[in-house]
């Protein structure tokens, strides 16, 4: 396999969908990146989901909060993030610093937006959507 070339044409496909979003809806789809704190490897992540996200003609909106920031205070920034309408997806980088709580921090993403699928109703409808694949009654094998 030519990672490579499987790059290219994926960028290629979602550069051809945020198009098609972009004459739909007639603006420009968003994906928000939140990250807390300042683990090198982390800001490095995002830059690069900042990147692609230009690339393939999407608008980034990028919130970076300091490393002293509490659960509540997460949340509610994400809360504030799902609801903003020109907002499509949002992405909380992790790991966040070991005084938050990621799962509270996670479940703050609207499902419908919850790019990584990290919301206790996310991995529920991945796996009926699953089951639905496999058929009634047959056992899902993990992946």
């Amino acid at each position: 396999m030519d990672g490579t070339a499987v790059a290219a044409r994926l960028i290629e496909q979602v550069t051809v969908g945020t198009t098609g979003f972009t004459r739909a809806h007639g603006r420009i789809p968003c994906l928000a990146t939140v990250l807390v704190g300042d683990d090198p490897a982390s800001h490095t992540y995002v830059r690069m989901k900042r990147n692609r996200t230009a690339k393939v003609g999407m608008e980034s909106r990028y919130v970076e909060l300091p490393a002293s920031t509490t659960t509540g205070e997460l949340a509610t920034e994400i809360r504030t993030l799902s609801e903003d309408p020109a907002v499509d997806g949002i992405l909380l980088q992790h790991p966040v610093p070991a005084h938050v709580d990621e799962r509270a921090a996670f479940e703050a993403i609207a499902p419908i937006k919850d790019v990584d699928g990290v919301t206790m109703h996310s991995f529920a409808a991945d796996g009926v959507r699953r089951a639905r694949r496999c058929g009634s009654g047959r056992r899902i094998q993990p992946r």
